[in-house]
C-alpha cells in the first residue's frame, strides 16, 4: 500500500514537484469556467462590478451604511466594501468548491501516479486569478478617485498569507470529508452565505457593541480584511504581533488538514 506523507514540509514539497502540472490545471479551470460564453474572460470583470454596484446600493443607500470619517462618500464606501468581497470571495470559493474537488476527478483517483493533494492549489489558483482580475478594478477606481496609490499596497501579498494557509488547511480537510460524507457540500454552502454577513464586510466592526466585536474578532477573515483595507485604503501597516500569531495558528490549520488528506485518502478508491 503506498504511503503518503504527512510531513508540514511536504505541503510545499508536493506543491513545488508538481508545479507545472499545477500551472496547466489553472489556466485549464480558469479557460473551462468560460469556454462557450460569448464574452468568455471578460465575465470575470463584469461579475465583480456587478455585485459591487447591487450591494454599494443596498447597503450605502437603502441602509445607509457609512465608515464614517473613513469613507463619507459613496464611492469610497464602494472602494471599502470592494476590498471585503474580494477577500472574502477568495476564500468562499474554495471552500465551496473544497468537499466535491475529488468527488469531480474520480477519473485521477484511480490514476496512483496522480497527486491528488494538488487539486486544492488548483482551486485557490484559480481564485487568486479572480483576485487579481478584481484588484485590477479596483485599483482603477481607486487611481481614478484620488489619483495614486498608497505604497503599503506591496503588503498585501504579506497580509493575504494567513488566509492562503487557512483556506488550503480546510479544502484539504473539506475535500476529503466530502468523498465519506456527501451532505458536507450542503453544510458549507449554508455556512460561508452567514459567514458573509457575520464578517465585517458591509459595515465596519466598531460600530457593533463590545460583545459582539469580541466574538467577531475570532473570525480569521475579520482580521485579514482590516489589514487589507488598512493598506489599500488608509496606508496603514498591520499589528504584526496580531499577524504572526494568525499566520502561525492557519499553519498549523494547514498542516493538519493536509495530514488528514493523506491519512484518509487511501479510502478514496473503495468509496468512490
Amino acid at each position: 500500500m503506498a504511503h503518503f506523507s504527512i510531513s508540514p514540509t511536504e505541503m510545499a514539497g508536493s506543491l513545488w514537484r508538481n508545479r507545472n502540472l499545477v500551472v496547466l490545471l489553472i489556466a485549464r479551470e480558469v479557460a473551462g469556467r468560460y469556454r462557450g460564453s460569448v464574452f468568455g474572460l471578460v465575465w470575470s470583470f463584469f461579475h465583480p462590478l456587478l455585485m459591487l454596484a447591487v450591494y454599494t446600493f443596498v447597503f450605502s443607500v437603502v441602509f445607509q451604511a457609512r465608515w464614517g470619517g473613513q469613507g463619507e462618500s459613496k464611492f469610497e464606501f464602494a472602494l471599502v466594501l470592494f476590498a471585503g468581497l474580494m477577500v472574502y470571495s477568495l476564500f468562499a470559493e474554495c471552500l465551496n468548491r473544497a468537499p466535491s474537488l475529488i468527488l469531480s476527478n474520480v477519473n485521477y483517483v484511480k490514476k496512483v501516479i496522480f497527486p491528488l493533494e494538488v487539486l486544492p492549489w488548483v482551486t485557490l489558483g484559480a481564485a487568486l486569478f479572480h483576485l487579481a482580475i478584481s484588484l485590477v478594478v479596483w485599483f482603477a477606481a481607486f487611481l481614478l478617485l484620488f489619483g495614486k496609490a498608497h505604497v503599503t499596497v506591496l503588503l498585501l501579498p504579506v497580509v493575504l498569507l494567513p488566509l492562503i494557509l487557512l483556506t488550503q488547511g480546510l479544502s484539504w480537510f473539506l475535500a476529503a470529508l466530502g468523498v465519506y460524507v456527501r451532505d458536507v457540500t450542503q453544510v458549507v454552502g449554508v455556512l460561508t452565505s452567514m459567514l458573509m454577513f457575520l464578517t465585517p464586510i458591509f459595515y465596519p466592526l466598531e460600530i457593533l457593541p463590545k460583545q459582539f466585536q469580541f466574538w467577531l474578532s475570532f473570525n480569521p477573515l475579520t482580521s485579514v480584511i482590516g489589514w487589507v483595507r488598512d493598506i489599500l485604503m488608509w496606508n496603514r501597516i498591520p499589528d504584526w504581533q496580531t499577524f504572526g500569531l494568525l499566520t502561525l495558528g492557519a499553519f498549523v490549520v494547514a498542516w493538519l488538514g493536509f495530514a488528514w488528506f493523506q491519512k484518509t485518502r487511501k479510502g478514496f478508491a473503495d468509496v468512490l
